[in-house]
């Protein structure tokens, strides 16, 4: 399986995607320039954390601008996964690929840290891999990571299982201790922890490198043939 991690001026967890699928799994992935016109030849597409264009205006408000939104608009639109984690999550909200918005943290304070998240759906692409209703450590690192919608997104959510990850704890003020959510369809997620950097023991925990397991085996199921 091929990935593309995008790469926008201000990324800085675009080394950390990369690593999780290439050296932790052994998966071919390349940094892709925010400028390119082309994902055609990935299977997987992946938005880093960071702070694309220096979080100006609103975080990831100009990066839905760049000229590979439209290709990753293509790829979600294709059915194939589209993952978005921190300020990647926020660019999938700004460009309408998935509902709601962050805001900042109720303490106003950039926060750091390992928390507890529950999977609230194990039965994606992305979460094949956990149980459901487990508990797992994966970290984050974020100043606007309250996930915010109004009432009937919120109803919608949970009608359609689109709520993938939940918060242990309530120190956000992300409404319902959302961490994360997937699109209608199920191949689009975002999320604010940061489970590529939980995918080895070496660097304190490895909860998350079941989500980029759960990616590849949905993906060789559909496309590799076992004949």
């Amino acid at each position: 399986m091929k990935f593309a991690v995008i790469v926008f001026p201000g990324s800085n967890c675009d080394l950390d995607m990369y690593h999780a699928v290439k050296d932790e799994l052994g998966e071919e992935a390349e940094y892709v320039w925010h400028d390119s016109k082309d994902l055609s030849g990935y299977d997987g597409i992946l938005l880093p954390g960071g702070f694309s264009y220096g979080d100006y205006l609103r975080c990831g408000a100009i990066a839905q601008f760049s000229g590979v939104m439209e290709e990753v608009k293509k790829a979600a639109e294709a059915g194939k996964p589209v993952l978005g984690v921190c300020n990647g999550f926020q660019i999938l909200t700004e460009a309408g690929l998935l509902p709601g918005m962050l805001l900042r943290n109720k303490n106003l304070k950039f926060m750091c840290r390992t928390v507890g998240l529950k999977v609230e759906n194990a039965n994606t692409l992305f979460t094949n891999e956990y149980a459901e209703g487990q508990e797992i450590q994966v970290p984050i690192a974020h100043g606007e990571g309250n996930y915010y919608c109004d009432d009937e997104t919120y109803e919608n959510l949970k009608k359609n299982n689109q709520i993938v990850f939940s918060y242990a704890d309530d120190f956000n003020g992300s409404r319902n201790q959302i961490a994360g959510i997937i699109n209608e369809r199920g191949n689009v997620l975002g999320m604010m922890p940061h489970p590529e950097r939980a995918v080895s023991d070496l660097i304190g925990g490895s909860d998350g490198l079941a989500l980029f397991k759960s990616i590849v085996k949905q993906w060789r199921e559909a496309n590799v043939s076992h004949a």
